[in-house]
């Protein structure tokens, strides 16, 4: 079985395509599109006419290629971006009725679910007690488990998209302390009941998945991606604190030369760092595993284990471009 998703970024529009033998995803084929969403979008506001054009544009290249691979309809859906725009119904029907994809929206508590399963099944049962964080365009997702699924998850305003648009004027400059003071003390402020029930858990494993996390580990020494997915990839607390001060010090042309910060992902690097590190610092964990296995493979694994109509119910809630939960097998509590 030849299987597709297509995850719509804040940044990017990005396809991959997976034979389901024994239960895994294999990928064949992967690509991307970039849209930087994040850049034309404001925090909360609409997605504007043009943005939506190119939207279209990159879900409709994604279906054509998906099918040229032979899978079947790709599973696909939006992150924090289009989900918090109050034009999303709009946009999600416009997109459904010229490409023929049934593009929908997750709650960010249901992103952390699934990228949870996937960093679970990549890390495997000897990591036991596990703790994630996923640092994405518009929000931080936080999830903790033991089993398949988690039993705490969060999801937090603390995208870097987000915060540099709020704190750091953009990102293009180097700011100012003041406004990198402002960023941590919101960042602290917001992750303060999450991070204590993190440490409270005390996990066995952590893990960080997401772009953001990948080139801040690289900027922290880990190999590069041409090493392979199977490379051990590590990030200490210490290293990202360090490499957050030498961010807060550097315009975006001047990260964009650093290892393994990208041009396009630049202006919000610091962001990330300073959302990383303190998340880090304030759960205890003196280090992650950065792993390659979050959300689309979430999807994927949830699709294979429990079927098409796991994701049928998704689009189905969403036929009026509503966001809606998927039917999950067992719901992950954010309280005690």
């Amino acid at each position: 079985m030849r299987i597709s998703v297509v995850d719509v970024g804040s940044n990017t529009v990005r396809l991959m395509v997976a034979d389901a033998e024994g239960g895994v995803p294999l990928p064949v084929h992967t690509a991307k599109w970039r849209l930087r969403l994040s850049e034309q979008v404001k925090p909360g506001g609409a997605v504007p006419e043009e943005a939506v054009e190119r939207l279209v544009a990159a879900v409709e290249g994604a279906n054509r290629t998906a099918a040229r691979w032979g899978s079947s309809a790709p599973l696909a859906f939006a992150t924090a971006v289009v989900r918090a725009a109050p034009n999303r119904r709009e946009v999600l029907r416009t997109v459904r009725a010229r490409t023929g994809v049934a593009l929908c929206t997750l709650p960010g508590e249901v992103e952390a679910e699934l990228t949870f399963l996937g960093a679970r099944r990549w890390m495997g049962w000897r990591s036991g007690p596990l703790a994630l964080l996923d640092i994405g365009g518009g929000s931080l997702e936080i999830a903790f488990g033991r089993g398949r699924l988690p039993d705490f998850v969060a999801s937090l305003p603390l995208g870097a998209a987000r915060l540099t648009h709020e704190f750091l004027d953009g990102g293009v400059d180097a700011p100012p302390p003041e406004q990198v003071r402002a960023l941590r003390r919101r960042v602290r402020h917001q992750l303060r009941d999450v991070s204590a029930r993190i440490r409270w858990e005390g996990p066995r494993t952590a893990v960080a998945t997401s772009r953001t996390f990948q080139q801040l580990g690289r900027l922290c020494g880990a190999p590069p991606g041409r090493h392979g997915p199977f490379v051990e990839r590590r990030m200490r607390c210490a290293d990202l604190g360090e490499a957050a001060d030498r961010l807060a010090a550097l315009t975006a042309a001047e990260r964009a030369r650093l290892p393994g910060i990208s041009a396009p992902r630049a202006a919000q690097s610091l962001a990330g760092a300073v959302v990383g590190h303190t998340a880090m610092k304030l759960t205890g964990l003196e280090s992650v595993t950065l792993c390659p296995w979050a959300i689309r493979e979430g999807v994927l694994l949830r699709h294979i284990e429990d079927g098409p109509a796991w994701w049928a119910e998704v689009t189905r809630h969403n036929d009026e471009a509503t966001a809606a939960a998927p039917v999950p097998l067992r719901v992950a509590s954010t309280s005690s």
